[in-house]
């Protein structure tokens, strides 16, 4: 009866919406997405940037239901994420947590004809509810239609790809908060036409959602599809590996022991014409075996994952994709590990420590200039490190950033910015915290990494902020990146 009553509720609130559209045009058009128009960012219709800040919740689909979503998806909200990855089906059928298959056609699995049914809160109702629920906290679904091994293994064609892509635009095409993501942890030449053709179809019914593709581990999108006329922006998958691990592959896209060098993805990317967007869909995740396949092994921390965000976005990535082990596969007490062991539940990952750092990164970001950022490596004029004691750099007109991993001295040419004096601040990675350390003459500078307070860890990262002294981006009294910048310029400091 519940689900009768879900049914018929739902279809008066897409009534009354439609009667609403009219008087709500301005408050739909902040989801519209589009690219920059130096093709390097994303930003909404109306200029503003938008930097990705995504979450990896494959089974969020399959594994939780309405209760757990919302709280999952509040939780992301309030540690700054707004996308969410999610496998939109990972079987056909696909099975979700009400026992509801994605297909139910047994002739035809592409078949979606009788797949509403009133007496039924089927697979298609939770993913609308899901996608509904995110919309209610600002969160787009970058929706992964069907994983990369299904179409591999000849689960869908391109008569099913036209069938299901069909049925995905019509049913979502006008949800504001959706990015379509072909592919799946797959090269995009296996299987090359059934992908063209679920792109294709997606995009001649809906023109208003971005569009890109989720390669395998170590690859970028653009070496399959940089002139195909439907991707908006690339990813490209950092992947999981450590420096060494080339566990014997024979199609190695990448150098050897280069393996979490995940900043090199950018301009490999960007050699691709023409240059789009890109960002890091799949680095390592936080609290997974390095590597995947060693369960016994050592896991990444919260310092990893932050070194992958940091290194991704001061490349030049328009944005960061954040992954946990538990999260990803939305492990619960009792229930069968999809991937990787772990004894740790999603909700109790989104309070571990890299995950709610994240926000500090997208913070920083956005306190900035955000379009003429470029990366530059001229800032730092001696030479730098490799590896971990890499030293990398951004810079807009008049800032600029280095990200330090390892507390290493950092060597900024101050001069490669506007101003004749910078204003310069230390940015704690784990906590936001804000060091003002002085005003300085422009040109060449020596500066030391500032460790926490007592600290213990043996990472303490952080980022080198100079800024011309003629701008107030940052005050000097802020003391975390999270807070508001204060505005005296109207105070009457006379009264």
């Amino acid at each position: 009866m519940i689900h009768y009553i879900y049914t018929r509720v739902r279809k008066a609130c897409i009534v009354l919406t439609l009667l609403l559209v009219s008087l709500c045009t301005t408050a739909a058009r902040q989801w519209d997405l589009q690219v920059s128009a130096n093709s390097r960012f994303l930003q909404y219709a109306d200029g503003t940037p938008f930097f990705w800040l995504g979450d990896t919740g494959w089974l969020l689909p399959q594994s939780l239901q309405r209760g757990e979503v919302k709280g999952y998806l509040s939780t992301c909200a309030k540690n700054g994420f707004n996308v969410v990855q999610v496998q939109t089906i990972c079987g056909v059928p696909c099975i979700n947590a009400y026992g509801q298959y994605s297909n139910i056609s047994r002739q035809n699995p592409w078949d979606f004809s009788a797949i509403d049914r009133d007496d039924v809160y089927s697979y298609w109702n939770h993913m609308d509810y899901i996608i509904e629920e995110a919309e209610r906290n600002g969160i787009y679904i970058a929706m992964v239609c069907i994983w990369g091994g299904l179409v591999k293994g000849g689960a869908m064609d391109t008569e099913g790809a036209k069938a299901y892509g069909t049925f995905l635009a019509q049913r979502y095409k006008d949800h504001p908060n959706i990015i379509w993501v072909i592919g799946g942890d797959i090269q995009g030449n296996i299987k090359q036409d059934v992908w063209d053709t679920l792109a294709r179809t997606i995009k001649s019914i809906d023109k208003r959602h971005l569009m890109t593709f989720h390669p395998r581990g170590r690859h970028t999108s653009a070496k399959w599809w940089a002139q195909a006329e439907w991707i908006d922006f690339h990813t490209y998958q950092s992947g999981h590996r450590a420096y060494g691990q080339r566990m014997g592959n024979k199609d190695y896209p990448i150098p050897d022991n280069t393996e979490e060098d995940c900043w090199m993805y950018v301009d490999s990317t960007w050699a691709y014409k023409p240059i789009k967007p890109v960002l890091d869909s799949e680095p390592s995740y936080e609290d997974i075996p390095v590597g995947l396949h060693f369960p016994d092994g050592p896991r990444w921390k919260a310092s990893d994952v932050r070194r992958y965000a940091y290194w991704d976005v001061f490349a030049g990535a328009c944005g960061h994709t954040y992954g946990h082990n538990a999260i990803m596969q939305m492990h619960t007490p009792g229930k069968a590990v999809a991937y990787a062991s772990t004894s740790k539940t999603w909700y109790e990952a989104q309070r571990d420590s890299g995950y709610v750092q994240m926000k500090y990164l997208k913070a920083l970001m956005l306190s900035l200039p955000y379009f003429d950022r470029v990366p530059d490596q001229k800032v730092i004029y001696s030479s730098n490190g490799t590896r971990y004691d890499r030293l990398i750099a951004t810079r807009g007109k008049d800032y600029l950033l280095v990200y330090d991993y390892t507390s290493r001295d950092i060597n900024a040419d101050l001069s490669t910015v506007s101003g004749k004096k910078k204003d310069v601040w230390w940015m704690d990675c784990q906590s936001g915290n804000l060091t003002f350390l002085g005003t300085f003459t422009d040109g060449r500078h020596v500066f030391k990494a500032q460790r926490l307070a007592n600290s213990t860890l043996p990472v303490c990262d952080g980022v080198l902020i100079a800024i011309d002294s003629t701008k107030r981006y940052l005050a000097k009294e802020q003391r975390n990146i999270l807070l508001p910048v204060k505005d005296d310029s109207k105070k009457d400091l006379t009264e």
